[in-house]
This record gives structure tokens, sequence and C-alpha cells, in this order.
């Protein structure tokens, strides 16, 4: 059965800006690769990968250049096909100075052996799922780029009866994840039930602000649960959204779970 659930009345607070998503009619487009890339280790919470490559090596699309070091960790990845002109220290947005692998591009589309969709996804166990996970170096965008292998590693004492897959996108003038969920809704959903398979989560919720129903229109036709929150900021913080949608609160300190 498909679910539309009505709107929330969300969190107590919150405030209403201008929204200004000047970029949200406007289709997802390919930006060329750099002729240079500066690829930081550090680029998640926790500690910095440790380089697998040095000066001179030649990688491809999707070669490993540094090895998650722990469990609080990512392994980084080339994103251009070239040679490694350096290892050094350079520039960083959130630390100052960061040790980072420069890559000048050989203007190919070479991607490295072993790269490719597992299309038996369906078929991996949990611990299979996360070792891939872990293994892509994929963490969150929403700020702190923390590792999502260790998102989806909750405690044995932690059970997980609801996954929410937060698409408010609150923030003025962001429209990506807006952009995502109407272009690749099939993808996103297949990922959320990852997620879900991993957690054991027995109930699966998709969260949108009220300025994105044709997002909500899109997961109800696939016959997935969805919740359509007022616009205002901060909807999408974690905190925020499980008392709006599931009218639990998160003790100061603890966990969103």
């Amino acid at each position: 059965m498909t679910i539309l659930n009505p709107m929330s009345k969300g969190f107590i607070g919150g405030i209403h800006l201008p929204e200004n998503k000047l970029t949200e009619s406007l289709a997802i487009e390919v930006m060329p690769a750099p002729k240079r890339v500066y690829i930081p280790f550090a680029q998640h919470t926790g500690k910095p990968a440790k380089p697998l490559v040095q000066k001179g090596d030649l990688v491809k699309i999707g070669t490993k250049i540094g090895e998650s070091e722990g469990f609080i960790s990512a392994s980084t990845h080339a994103s251009i096909s070239g040679k490694v002109l350096d290892i050094k220290q350079h520039a960083h947005p959130v630390l100052g100075s960061s040790q980072c692998c420069i890559i000048e591009s050989d203007e190919t589309e070479d991607w490295a052996s072993g790269v490719k969709e597992k299309h038996d996804h369906e078929n991996l166990s949990k611990e299979e799922l996360l070792s891939i996970i872990k293994d892509a170096g994929i963490v969150g965008l929403g700020g702190a780029a923390f590792p999502t292998h260790v998102k989806l590693s909750p405690p044995p004492d932690k059970p997980i009866d609801y996954l929410l897959i937060n698409g408010c996108e609150c923030e003025p003038r962001l429209t990506a994840d807006h952009r995502l969920m109407l272009e690749y809704p099939v993808g996103v959903i297949e990922g959320a039930k990852l997620f879900q398979k991993i957690l054991n989560a027995e109930h699966l919720i998709f969260c949108v602000e009220d300025n994105k129903k044709d997002a909500a229109k899109i997961f109800a036709r696939e016959n997935e649960e969805v919740r359509v929150l007022n616009t205002k900021y901060p909807q999408g913080a974690e905190k925020q959204l499980i008392k709006a949608v599931l009218n639990r609160t998160v003790p100061r300190g603890g966990l969103p779970m």
C-alpha cells in the first residue's frame, strides 16, 4: 500500500528563510574533469587515510590512493586518470593544512580494474555490504563527512526500528538532493533498502519538505512511505527530523538511534 502521510507539524521553533532555490528546475550536469586534482587524505571525520601511492605512480579513476586507518576513517580514491605529481601538505578548507595527493590528468577516462557495479547486491550479506561501503570510502555530505560504514554499525544494544531518509534539504539555495530524488529515484530507493537491510530496520520512511512535493509523489508511486514536512530551517537536522517524524527526543549528547 502506498502511504503519503499528511504533513507533520514538525518540531518546535525553527525559522523560515528565503528559499531562493534558483536551480531546482535545472537538470544535473556532469562537469568536465579537471586537469589537476589535490586530494586530501583527511576528508572525513576520524583518522586520515594512509597513502598507498608515491610520486611518479600512474593511477586510474577509482584507484585506491589512501587506505583507511582504524574504524573511524575512510579510504580515498583517484578521481581522474593520470600521474601522481607529489604527496605533500596542502591547504585544507577545514584543517588549514593536510597531507594531499596531487594528480595530473592524462586526459583519458580509464577506470581501475576491478571497479564495477555489483548487480547481485540483494544476495550479499550485511557484512559484505559493509565491507564494500568501507572500501569505497563513502562518507556523509552533511558537513562532518562521517564514514558511512560507522553510521551503519550501531552498538548491539541499540536495535534500529526506523530508518529515516533525509530529503529535507532545508538550506536556502541548495537543490542537489531535490534533483537527485527527481532524476534518480530508483537508485535512491535501492540504496535506502540496502541500508535498511544492513540495519535490520522494520520501517523505512522518506522525509521531504513541502516545497518538494514532486519528489514525494515519486516515492509514493513506488509504494514507499513518505512523510511531508513543513519547510523551515533546520528541518533537516537529525534531532529535529526525528522529533518531527517520530516524536522522539534524542537526549543531549546522545546518538540518533
